[in-house]
């Protein structure tokens, strides 16, 4: 368990942004065999095949073509996002306010501001350049503190003690990274691709950039034995970390087995509607060249293997918080280190039903881990995954699950270091075709 919780930090840390994350799940698979497509390539593929495919580089899919023809044995598919809630800078971000040199930024889905005061941070994403006679994209990573949005002292609103702080986005959350005037945020960008051997450029030649914030203080475990994992962006790297591992890790098919597919979506912090989101053809695109791609097809082929075929759509839940116990219904209040969590709501904010979710139970019954229900109250609202968007967008069977955590849309999030290997090892035995 230590190994994969070590292995899970890392990835995290790997992956400040969607595309860092896309592009450490590629190397990871690349290193095992599987090998890149592109959406511009005319695909054939045959049992065995194993490739990868990204979109707009904050999306993948990648697959393991089984020995039955999809058309006949359908697809067993782990759905999981790249995309966390934070701060985002806009695209001229330069601002001066009283000696200080700021960068101006956008929230990025629900972000719980007040937990990015008083944080050490720095910048990732993905710039665009001039190269000749072409546009090139390269991911770029400051990988040091530049910025820091302080808060302001309590000497000077006495008020927030007792009536709680409240946060202006545009007016409060402006992070500080400099003195004076400085150089155009182009310019730096400019100079650490260049520190970095990646590109030789100016800041003229930076045409375009995502560029986002993030925590520079590593993950960790915590507790009095190890018990806690500490880290930004566990929602959802770790399902995402859990998806990849088991995809590597389900060992040979067996006779007409399904085809494997991981499906890493950007956007779903904000709605999934996007080229690469959830809302989008990405995923419908890639299952139809695969039936098409497959020994010339099977008449109608997308259609029947989409109606033996399951998603389990892998999304944080949200665990019981000892201090707040009373916004949790009262017989759904998952636990830290307690397994896998079935999400479940009538009005299908998630898309698990009776069917979908006996399967993941049988799942967890036949690999010894135990499982959890949670159901939000009835007088709150209740957030959503991908896992009813691709239902929906595709037309697939889908079970909504996730590991329990708190601090949920936090800069730093808190999950249980027990929980791990559990989901790892149910999403194995689902490709494994299992149950």
């Amino acid at each position: 368990m230590r190994d994969l919780v070590a292995d899970l930090l890392a990835f995290i840390d790997r992956s400040p942004t969607p595309y860092h994350a896309v592009a450490e799940s590629e190397r990871r698979l690349a290193e095992v065999g599987f090998e890149r497509l592109e959406e511009t390539d005319v695909w054939d593929v045959s049992p065995g095949s194993r490739h990868t495919i990204t979109r707009n580089e904050g999306s993948l899919i990648a697959f393991e073509v089984g020995s039955g023809a999809p058309s006949e044995a359908g697809f067993r598919v782990v759905g999981a996002h790249t995309d966390s809630p934070n701060l985002r800078v806009k695209p001229t971000p330069e601002t001066n306010a009283f000696g200080y040199r700021q960068l101006a930024v956008e929230p990025y889905g629900g972000v719980l501001l007040h937990t990015w005061l008083d944080r050490d941070l720095s910048l990732a994403g993905r710039v665009c350049i001039e190269d000749g006679d072409t546009l090139r994209t390269l991911l770029l990573d400051f990988e040091r503190p530049l910025l820091r949005i302080p808060s302001l002292a309590i000497h000077l609103d006495r008020e927030a003690a007792k009536k709680g702080l409240r946060l202006n986005p545009q007016q409060h959350m402006v992070p500080i990274f400099g003195l004076e005037d400085g150089p155009p945020l182009r310019d730096l960008v400019a100079g650490e691709l260049r520190e970095r051997d990646l590109a030789d450029v100016t800041g003229a030649e930076v045409h375009g950039f995502d560029l986002m914030t993030y925590d520079t203080q590593p993950s960790c475990v915590s507790g009095i034995r190890g018990e806690f994992v500490h880290a930004p962006r566990l929602d959802n790297l770790a399902s995402c970390h859990a998806a990849l591992l088991a995809l590597i890790q389900a060992g040979e098919a067996s006779h007409e087995a399904p085809t494997r597919v991981i499906v890493f979506s950007d956007h779903e912090e904000v709605g999934s509607r996007s080229a690469q989101g959830a809302a989008g053809p990405f995923l419908h695109d890639v299952l139809l060249r695969i039936v098409d791609g497959f020994k010339g097809g099977d008449p109608q082929g997308l259609q029947r293997a989409v109606a033996q075929s399951m998603l389990i759509s892998a999304d944080m839940a949200h665990a019981v918080h000892p201090n707040h116990a009373d916004r949790h219904e009262p017989n759904h209040r998952p636990r830290v280190g307690g397994g896998p969590v079935i999400k479940s709501n009538a009005n299908q904010s998630y898309a698990s039903d009776a069917g979908t979710a006996a399967v993941f139970r049988r799942l967890c019954a036949r690999t010894g881990v135990d499982v959890q229900d949670f159901v939000t109250r009835s007088d709150l609202g209740c957030g959503s995954t991908i896992g009813p968007i691709t239902a929906a967008r595709v037309g697939i069977r889908t079970v909504d699950v996730g590991n329990p955590m708190l601090s949920m849309h936090s800069c730093r999030e808190f999950a249980g270091s027990a929980d791990v290997e559990p989901m790892v090892r149910v999403l194995e035995a689902f490709f494994r075709d299992v149950g």
